[in-house]
């Protein structure tokens, strides 16, 4: 049944249409792994890997190498999260505006951007070694260039877009130029913005997972390293299915905080 709210259709059932392929997967991985098509040491079964995460997340300290990490991975991964991709959107957004708006920036900026983001993210790895050592200032490091190109690329083509015939009308109705892009310019650039926000805050979770693939203590990558290196690829499948989880919420309360504080935002679906 189709309800009508005077903006949009509601589909009352539709409620379920995104845990279609989640419970088709988990189907067709119980069916895999009871017929023994895959070895346990390949593939463990679901069972296992909700045994595995249960210990990971509730599991006493003392019950295995991984049980009741979770906290404290969590905790640090989100805080490598946070920080880089915090640089990336200091950096990228107003630098990606202007590039939009000022032919001088866009010419200035243009080659160096886009020649430097075809280079593989890997590539940086061994150089961030180097410089910052093991630890929170790699990780930070390639979060925060790996984030910074789809936030500048989008901001650009975001404010590029915006008419001018819109920010003239401002200014002659007196609106000054600070207010005229937060009136105006970003609001008419959303669309993008949005995009590009949620691209990079998907490309920082990951690049953390690379950034702690380097040996440090805590984090999920690193959970996921240690696994590999002992052979729990139950472990392996719990981790992946935990920075999933999580960059699901964060992407959410992304869009939540953006249509919070812009009322454009609150105009897209």
């Amino acid at each position: 049944m189709i309800v009508f709210d005077g903006r949009k259709t509601v589909n009352p059932t539709g409620w379920f249409l995104p845990w279609v392929i989640p419970a088709l997967f988990c189907f067709l991985w119980w069916a895999v792994s009871a017929t023994g098509l895959m070895p346990a040491y390949l593939l463990p079964s679901p069972r296992a890997i909700v045994e595995g995460g249960y210990a990971y997340i509730l599991g006493a300290p003392e019950g295995g190498p991984y049980a009741g990490r979770f906290v404290k991975d969590l905790v640090a991964s989100l805080w490598r999260v946070f920080c880089g991709f915090s640089l990336a959107v200091a950096f990228g957004m107003p630098l990606g505006i202007l590039s939009g708006r000022l032919w001088i920036v866009q010419r200035l900026t243009g080659t160096t951007v886009n020649a430097l983001r075809a280079v593989p993210g890997i590539t940086w790895l061994p150089l961030a070694l180097v410089w910052f050592g093991i630890g929170m200032k790699t990780t930070v490091f390639l979060v925060a260039l790996a984030a910074f190109f789809p936030v500048f690329l989008n901001a650009a083509a975001g404010a590029r877009q915006v008419n001018p015939l819109l920010l003239q009308a401002g200014a002659m109705m007196g609106v000054k130029r600070v207010r005229g892009t937060f009136a105006i310019l970003l609001p008419g650039a959303m669309p993008h913005i949005m995009t590009g926000l949620r691209l990079g805050l998907g490309i920082s979770w990951a690049y953390l997972v690379l950034g702690e693939l380097t040996g440090v203590p805590n984090g999920l990558g690193a959970v996921i390293m240690d696994a590999r290196m002992l052979g729990r690829i139950d472990m392996i499948v719990v981790g992946i299915i935990v920075i999933a989880v999580m960059g699901r919420i964060t992407d959410k309360l992304l869009q939540g905080g953006l249509r919070l504080c812009f009322k454009s935002a609150r105009r897209m679906t």
